[in-house]
């Protein structure tokens, strides 16, 4: 079983108020930003040098301007380590996959400082 980690976007999220006025879809960018995010403070790693390969974006994910925040599962496999590899997917509470994308992390597992 592919760990899991809870991500969750406020509709009050800055980057919701242009994109797109009267429909919020959150951008992209953001879904990387803080599924990244969530999985570099898991391992306690920088991304400073991550390098993000093949992702999929494969549906929209929409807030309503005084709803409640989005709830999405972060799963992943691989490895969140220097030099690691992994594959993550992001889930809606109602089992829509929203997105997909690979990763490698900063560093060599047996590099020296």
């Amino acid at each position: 079983m592919s760990p899991v980690l809870p991500l969750r976007i406020s509709p009050r999220h800055p980057a919701l108020a242009g994109h797109f006025p009267g429909n919020p879809i959150v951008p992209g960018v953001v879904l990387l930003d803080e599924a990244i995010h969530a999985l570099a403070v898991q391992a306690g790693l920088a991304t400073a040098g991550l390098q993000l390969g093949a992702v999929k974006f494969l549906a929209p994910v929409r807030l309503p301007a005084a709803g409640p925040d989005a709830e999405l599962a972060l799963t992943w496999s691989g490895s969140i380590a220097p030099g690691g590899n992994l594959r993550f997917e992001l889930t809606a509470a109602d089992g829509t996959k929203i997105a997909s994308a690979t990763l490698t992390w900063p560093g060599t597992a047996d590099a020296s400082p």
